[in-house]
């Protein structure tokens, strides 16, 4: 599990407060998903969170073992792909990549001989194994960064951007894989990315940071569910949008878009269309997606 404890990053004498009192829970074998726009302090959380960066109070510790006092036990517990750093070596091909970190990780040969296979294998490299990595496409250099980051099975993943520069089916065997871990083997999985879509998909949880502070951290169900637009509606109905009502038209049928202040007036603004004989294929209250509720989120302080 991952504990995060009244997490504090002041910089210099203007005593800027990049993080302000940030904690956080995260269970063994969940997928958290952790969000923020540039600036909010999300980075900063990660880089001390991952022992880079030294914070001005709070604490935090992985799998029980403080990041500060207990270092190297913190970070055996503990596999990063980071977003924007080297997490390879380039000159290296990606069999010796993860042959150096298997061993650097307290793997036997044999033992990080066999995991990569599996590793590469699972990411289709395994045909490029013996190529050097700095000659691959930014996917391609992503999949080995993730197999290294997996190559001890640690108990904790962060993943930042994993998904960044992949095509569409080495996107599906890392979402696969991400719930697999957390599923089957109980890695608590950390995800951080812009892409909300793999973050609703993946995640049991989501928190949210503006301004060095966090806004949300709640269930996704529960994170959803209280940005539902209760007073809108979209109703569908066959051919043009009939008098009195405005819509757009696709494919013959048209998507009419109702607000109501009591969710009992849709049943009229139905029997308006049924006096016009009007065909009606649906009637969905509007759903936000984590799109939604992260813009609302970020922009609207009266949201937290």
């Amino acid at each position: 599990m991952i504990e995060i404890d009244a997490l504090t990053k002041v910089y210099g004498s203007a005593q800027v407060r990049a993080v302000d009192e940030v904690s956080l829970h995260i269970p063994a074998g969940s997928v958290f998903g952790f969000l923020g726009p540039n600036g909010a302090g999300k980075t900063t959380t990660i880089k001390m969170m991952a022992g880079l960066l030294a914070p001005t109070s709070g604490q935090v510790r992985l799998g029980g073992f403080d990041v500060a006092r207990q270092r190297s036990a913190a970070m055996a517990q503990f596999g990063a792909v980071l977003e924007g750093s080297r997490n390879v070596y380039w000159s290296l091909s990606a069999w010796q990549n993860l042959m150096y970190f298997g061993r650097l990780k307290g793997l036997r040969k044999a033992q990080a001989g066999e995991r990569a296979g599996e590793l590469l294998t699972g990411l289709g490299l395994w045909d490029r194994r013996h190529d050097k990595v700095g000659g691959f496409s930014r996917g391609m250099q992503q999949k080995v960064a993730i197999a290294a980051a997996l190559i001890a099975d640690p108990p904790i993943v962060l993943l930042d951007e994993p998904t960044l520069g992949l095509d569409v089916e080495a996107t599906r065997t890392v979402k696969d894989w991400i719930a697999e871990l957390a599923r089957e083997l109980g890695t608590t999985i950390l995800l951080t990315t812009h892409q909300l879509d793999v973050v609703q998909e993946l995640c049991d949880r989501v928190a949210v940071m503006r301004q060095g502070r966090l806004v949300a951290d709640l269930p996704t169900r529960e994170l959803l569910a209280g940005f539902r637009e209760r007073d809108r509606y979209e109703i569908r109905v066959e051919g043009a949008a009939p008098p009195g009502f405005d819509g757009v038209t696709r494919d013959g049928v048209t998507t009419i878009s109702v607000r109501v202040s009591d969710p009992r007036e849709v049943y009229d603004v139905v029997e308006r269309l049924r006096v016009q004989e009007v065909v009606l294929e649906s009637l969905t209250q509007v759903q936000p997606d984590l799109e939604d509720v992260f813009l609302a989120l970020v922009r609207e302080p009266s949201h937290a």
